[in-house]
């Protein structure tokens, strides 16, 4: 059986990885001169299903009301044109209760836990090399109002059977030495010890070579523009003018996947939320991190490469807007400089943006669609490479007709119906 890919990010790419190893004949069609390009360029490098959370929850609308005013913004809305930014604004406000919140963070810790143990079992089986750590992650609290408020999240934890620790300002150090001019700033912190990081570029392109020698065949500065459809099925995509055939397809185009999606009748609620990251050399390696640490009050991850410090966070919705604000690279710098100052060298950061594929609730869509040969497998946000391999996994057993190892319920796109 043949399926096209849509997409050659890391979900793409994991989704063609899978699929082959089932024994489909896999193509993966991609804009960009080569994988993992765009948002899985330069994402924060972590793997981290204990912090896996949806941006609604029952704080965040009167907390962006606050964030308008704050320097160092974790969340900013740029209003456009757009009527789907309208539309799933809405729709991530109804999302914004505390029953909702439990719900949607139940279902991506459930999705995270289960696609880190699939990277674990790929890192293995394939000798994977990517920068990785497996030292744990780490939530940083400013406020005890912050510590206290982990308590909704660490229930869910212990409903899963994750593994936590809260920790006092003086066992932080235990861990992240490198925090010890800046620990007085803190209240405590939530130590995730199953999670990990790495460089998800590095991951993406060495699993692409791992794919093409399972036959799967990558097509590059491929321009997807719609698909052909008859009756309840799609008959064909056609990318550069040409008309490309399978016998399934599967969408995997981040926040590009709902104007693909459109045309079709298929209302998929993905809106790109942007974000950004700087990556810099190490040069006092002492006071850099040991794994990644993730500050609660900006939401920014600082990440320790092997030779380099990633920082990544803040999100802004502004549509599909790539510029580089200067801003964030301003607020990124001095979030790294307040927790490990002179770890690295800004003056030879990179600073990058991308458009991460967010779901009102934060759970993705993965799986079928009211097209029989048509499925889905977008919307991850910020977790993108978190639950990269379980999502791709997931599918390629509910494409063979295997029941999968997790749970289905709420990953479809048939939840918002």
């Amino acid at each position: 059986m043949r399926v096209l890919v849509l997409g050659g990010g890391v979900i793409g790419v994991t989704t063609a990885y899978y699929l082959a190893k089932q024994g489909y004949a896999v193509t993966v069609l991609e804009r960009q001169a080569a994988t993992a390009e765009e948002t899985s360029f330069g994402n924060a490098g972590q793997i981290s299903p204990g912090y896996a959370s949806p941006w609604a929850a029952p704080h965040v609308p009167l907390a962006a009301i606050k964030w308008m005013l704050q320097q160092h913004a974790p969340l900013t809305i740029k209003l456009t044109k757009d009527p789907a930014q309208y539309l799933w604004m809405a729709k991530m406000l109804r999302q914004c209760t505390a029953g909702r919140y439990q719900i949607n963070k139940a279902r991506m810790v459930r999705l995270a836990e289960y696609s880190r143990d699939c990277l674990d079992e790929l890192r293995s089986e394939l000798g994977l090399a990517y920068e990785g750590r497996q030292l744990g992650g780490m939530q940083l609290f400013r406020s005890q109002q912050q510590l206290d408020a982990a308590a909704a999240d660490i229930r869910i934890l212990q409903q899963f059977g994750v593994p936590y620790q809260l920790l006092s300002p003086e066992q932080i150090l235990q861990y992240e030495p490198g925090l010890a001019q800046s620990v007085t700033k803190l209240s405590g912190a939530l130590r995730l010890p199953n999670d990990q990081t790495g460089d998800c570029n590095l991951f993406t392109k060495q699993l692409t070579e791992r794919a093409r020698e399972l036959g799967v065949e990558f097509k590059f500065g491929q321009q997807v523009e719609r698909l052909q459809i008859e009756g309840q099925q799609v008959t064909g995509v056609y990318a550069n003018g040409q008309l490309l055939s399978a016998d399934r397809y599967v969408v995997a185009l981040g926040s590009y996947s709902p104007l693909l999606l459109k045309p079709l009748g298929i209302q998929l609620p993905v809106y790109p939320l942007k974000g950004y990251s700087l990556t810099l050399p190490i040069v006092q390696p002492e006071q850099a991190p040991e794994a990644t640490v993730i500050d609660e009050t900006y939401k920014v991850a600082i990440t320790r490469f092997e030779q380099r410090i990633r920082v990544g966070g803040f999100a802004e919705l502004s549509g599909y807007n790539l510029a580089l604000n200067p801003e964030r690279k301003a607020s990124m710098s001095w979030v790294i400089n307040d927790l490990y100052p002179g770890a690295g060298d800004l003056q030879q950061a990179l600073f990058w943006t991308g458009l991460r594929p967010a779901t009102p609730d934060g759970t993705p869509v993965i799986g079928a669609t009211p097209y029989t040969n048509l499925l889905l497998n977008t919307g991850h946000g910020t977790l993108g490479w978190t639950m990269a391999c379980g999502s791709a996994h997931y599918l390629a057993d509910l494409m063979a007709n295997r029941a999968p190892a997790i749970d289905t319920e709420g990953l479809s796109i048939f939840r918002y119906h």
